[in-house]
């Protein structure tokens, strides 16, 4: 007989069957290997968990209907995780294991072997020959009566090994604290050798011995000596010991290196290591550093790869051949063999979070399966969550932070404009304009040297969110409620010959060959509208190849505004150029002029209330080079120029002046843009539509009207990459711009003068680091509507910050009073999560305490709470809707119109008894056969 776990989807059916085995599967119906067994008359996928003598059922038995294959891929460490996991996070094993086991393909478990991994560039590895045959590993027995995760959940701050003392739960901040286990790293000796730690039973990677053989640790590897007990814990690791630690990266670290000197010192006392990363560009990096120091017994695992590839690798460390795993979260349950270290770079990052049944999260089970193994532990990253410091301040893991002295040596310059009294009385609108003269003057001076710059922009895309001028209600679309956006290619059409004003026209063709001259810039790496609008080889004053597209915006009485300095650059004539007039909407409403076949070099012509030249304007444009324009400085556009507009650098040079602004409001500036409305055609015959679009559905918004007020004026709350880029084109001529972000992620850029626009978490490196990185709208990301805004904000910040040289200089537009900044101003990610978690302690949010979220409908998740045996002192929050964005727990054809939120809130050492009551009344729930779909989600990212 076998005691089987068939994956069945309800809850209540999530327990243990006893079969028959015939005759003929005797042998290879062992613990851990696939098998199919009928249920209710259906075949059903399944588990042996373990061969039994007898059973307790007094029924007739069914015999099994097969074994899938004799490979034990379900080993006892990944099932007793397996069950804590589920155990967490109120859901099913049988959820939990199609997470951890993948999908099985018969050829490549059919051939038997291991093949050379592939480099950290190929996704796929090459099939593996004859003399390749991994040894068979030994018989696994799950019959274990001493599993400590039988009767309750673990958890990482309240479940200690047997030989710990017990837990306290601190009175002051409601989260349980613990007598370390964790080896205390003062304790170790730094010198250490490997040759001293791999005597005993664990066989270390004799490649890696004999090269290593009598050398120490700090010899080894000496970059961990520039942080406190950086070699003790290396020591640590080499004995086979279980360190925990969060380590705070240096600006500049090669932390992938120092990533592969942990796996490559776990791996020479005998063990196996897993490293989580959080995307493919990361695997990539860590995996060519590890297979560097350990060859081949490293192996790159992510959801990216193809079946064959995937599976391939998943039983390279199965069979013990791969000693090393860089993967993504799921690689967090990677069977390999005597894990000795676990490690998860950037855990703050949301690709963490899986967002499948029963949605854990990699940080999390990472803890749990250090804590029930005995494995290293190291949350790694140049910021901190509020999680990390939690268990840090729990006493489970330690500090692991190089000296200020260093970290001052080694870090860029940082600031914010405006943050003293001398700055604003310098520049008194540097709060309140996108890129102040401090970060233009920074980055005109790094390219003049010829060093990269780079440009974080929170959001991709071009204009990617509006709402209403009037009342700033966001606009959505009339047919699926879904937001709209102004889209790169609806900006560029104009119509030919058709302006909106002879001024516009005029305006445009005075500014053909003085304009022609100077704004050409390299649109190799920029923007497809960047490029459409290139209209010269270069700022030396290439002649037109060919005619050019003309013409404007066709207004039809809409205006377009941004209440932040957007820019609206200014088209310049050979004499100065006074701008044209603005018709249609209001006065100041901006259209774009097209280069015509004379040469004028895509300049803007900005239709104000008098015409200004050179600056903008309304606040925040930018103005582009004539051929007597005014160099690299403001243009003095009079007191009807909103302060702040840059005049871009022209032939005859000049100096910098300063508008009075009189248009700016309070912290952020305004700028009219016209949002056309119909559809333009330009020279070339192809129509492109004028008219904001829906993200969502794609349907043109012609005659937007906003639903609170009725106006049908527009704005915009945030500007993309996209278009910032073909700024600071415009605003730098001759050097190159290139763009990274969405599906064109650039790994790494060469040296030389150019910008870089970056989406956040898409910045690529550069040889030597970046001279100054701009870090733009940084309200975008700190005026989120989640807890997580502030972290998640400083997180993406000191990521782009730390591929800045030391020396260089990092400006982030952000309010230099808020509390996140001036971490980050102080470089100083463990004050800010102990800044952060202090207040979700007061206002009892994860980590402080243990969440669950319900949705669902109103009666489905009444009917959860009914059968559930909530634990003592529970609080109840809610029903509140669904927050926006938030995925609905339904499929799109049966999603109700109303989708609910119920929060239940407990504290920590009451967590592991709102699972199982959540569990338990799941279950019963499901015996209804309730149609009503229900979602229950322990600790999500986004609370809402």
């Amino acid at each position: 007989m076998a005691r089987v776990l068939p994956l069945l989807e309800p809850a209540h059916l999530d327990r243990d069957f006893d079969y028959l085995v015939p005759p003929e599967f005797d042998s290879d119906a062992q613990p851990g290997v696939r098998v199919r067994v009928r249920f209710s008359g259906r075949l059903i996928d399944g588990y042996i968990l373990e061969r039994l003598e007898k059973t307790s059922h007094t029924g007739k038995l069914v015999r099994l209907d097969r074994v899938v294959s004799p490979e034990k891929v379900l080993t006892p460490e990944i099932l007793r995780l397996v069950t804590a996991v589920a155990a967490r996070y109120a859901g099913t094993r049988a959820d939990v294991l199609r997470l951890a086991i993948p999908p099985r393909h018969a050829k490549v478990e059919s051939e038997g072997a291991t093949p050379k991994p592939a480099t950290p560039k190929k996704r796929r590895g090459k099939a593996a020959t004859a003399k390749a045959v991994a040894a068979e590993p030994a018989p696994i027995d799950l019959d274990d009566p001493a599993d400590p995760i039988q009767d309750s959940a673990p958890d990482q701050h309240d479940a200690l090994p047997e030989t710990a003392p017990a837990a306290v739960e601190s009175p002051d901040t409601g989260i349980t604290e613990q007598p370390t286990t964790a080896v205390a790293l003062e304790e170790l000796s730094p010198a250490a050798s490997v040759s001293d730690v791999v005597e005993g039973d664990a066989e270390p990677n004799p490649g890696l011995v004999e090269d290593v053989a009598g050398q120490e640790v700090s010899e080894l590897y000496p970059e961990w000596g520039r942080y406190a007990h950086g070699h003790s814990f290396l020591g640590a690791v080499a004995a086979g010991r279980g360190p925990r630690a969060a380590w705070q990266a240096l600006p500049g670290e090669d932390w992938a290196r120092r990533l592969a000197e942990l796996a490559a010192t776990t791996v020479g006392s005998g063990r196996s290591a897993i490293l989580m990363v959080p995307d493919q560009r990361d695997l990539d990096r860590v995996l060519a550093e590890c297979v560097a120091l350990v060859g081949e017994s490293a192996v790159g695992l992510a959801a990216g790869l193809g079946p064959s590839a995937r599976y391939r690798r998943w039983l390279a460390a199965l069979r013990g051949t791969a000693r090393v795993v860089v993967g993504t979260r799921s690689s967090v349950f990677a069977p390999v063999k005597d894990l000795g270290l676990i490690a998860i770079w950037d855990d703050g990052d949301d690709t963490y979070a899986e967002p499948r049944s029963p949605y854990p999260h990699a940080r999390e089970v990472a803890m749990l399966r250090a804590h029930e193994t005995g494995a290293a532990f190291v949350a790694a990253g140049f910021a901190r969550t509020a999680e990390v410091q939690a268990i840090v301040e729990s006493g489970w893991a330690h500090d692991l932070l190089a000296e200020r002295s260093l970290l001052r040596q080694v870090m860029p310059r940082l600031i914010a404009p405006g943050d003293t009294d001398a700055a604003l009385e310098r520049d008194p609108m540097a709060r309140a304009i996108r890129i102040p003269a401090a970060a233009f003057m920074a980055a005109r001076r790094a390219l003049a040297a010829g060093e990269p710059v780079l440009v974080q922009v929170p959001r991709r895309g071009y204009i990617p969110a509006l709402s209403c001028s009037k009342c700033r209600t966001p606009a959505r679309c009339r047919h699926c409620n879904g937001p709209l956006a102004l889209p790169d290619n609806n900006i560029r059409a104009s119509t030919a010959g058709k302006a909106t004003t002879a001024r516009g026209t005029a305006a445009a063709s005075d500014a053909g060959r003085g304009a022609g001259r100077g704004t050409t810039s390299d649109q190799r790496g920029a923007s497809p509208a960047s490029r459409v609008r290139a209209a010269s080889q270069g700022a030396s004053g290439a002649q037109d190849r060919g005619p050019q597209q003309s013409g404007e915006y066709e207004q039809q009485g809409l205006n377009f505004e941004n209440d932040w300095g957007a820019p609206g650059p200014g088209a310049q004539g050979r004499d100065g150029g006074a701008r044209p007039r603005g018709s249609g909407g209001r006065g100041n409403t901006t259209a774009w002029a097209q280069p015509d076949d004379r040469g004028a070099s895509g300049a803007w012509s900005d239709p104000g209330d008098r015409g200004v030249s050179g600056g903008r304007a309304a606040a925040g444009g930018w103005g582009d080079p004539g051929d007597r324009g005014s160099s690299g400085g403001r243009t003095d556009a009079g007191d009807r120029a909103a302060a702040g507009g840059w005049g871009n650098p022209g032939r005859d040079g000049g100096g910098r002046g300063h508008g009075t602004g009189a248009q700016a409001r309070g912290a952020r500036d305004r700028v009219d843009l016209g949002v056309a409305v119909g559809v333009g055609t330009p020279r070339g015959g192809a129509e492109m539509a004028h008219s904001p679009a829906c993200r969502w559905c794609g349907i043109t918004e012609a005659a937007f009207r906003c639903g609170a007020c009725g106006s049908r004026a527009l704005r915009a709350v945030v500007i993309g990459a996209a278009r910032t880029a073909e700024e600071l084109g415009r605003a730098f001529p001759g050097v190159p711009v290139r763009g990274s972000g969405g599906s064109a992620v650039l790994s790494s850029v060469p040296e030389g003068a150019q910008v870089v626009v970056s989406t956040i978490g898409a910045e690529p490196s550069v040889p030597g680091g970046y001279s100054v990185a701009m870090l733009l709208d940084g309200w975008a990301l700190l005026g989120r509507e989640d807890l997580r805004a502030a972290e998640d904000a400083m997180r993406r910040w000191m990521s782009a910050a730390a591929l800045v040289r030391p020396g260089g200089q990092v400006i982030v537009m952000a309010d230099p009073a808020l509390a996140t900044v001036q971490a980050f101003l102080r470089w100083d990610p463990v004050g800010h999560a102990q800044f952060e978690l202090g207040e979700r302690i007061d206002v009892r949010f994860p980590p402080a305490v243990r969440l669950a979220a319900i949705d669902g409908t109103a009666d489905s998740i009444a009917e959860l709470l009914t059968e559930a045996k909530l634990p003592d002192m529970v609080e109840v929050l809610g029903p509140v809707p669904l927050p926006p964005g938030a995925r609905k727990p339904f499929s799109s054809g049966d999603s109700p119109a109303e989708v609910e939120r119920m929060i239940l809130r407990v504290d920590r050492s009451a967590g592991s008894s709102l699972s199982k009551a959540l569990s338990i009344a799941q279950a019963v729930r499901s015996t209804h056969k309730s149609d009503d779909p229900l979602r229950v989600q322990i600790d999500p990212v986004d609370i809402g």
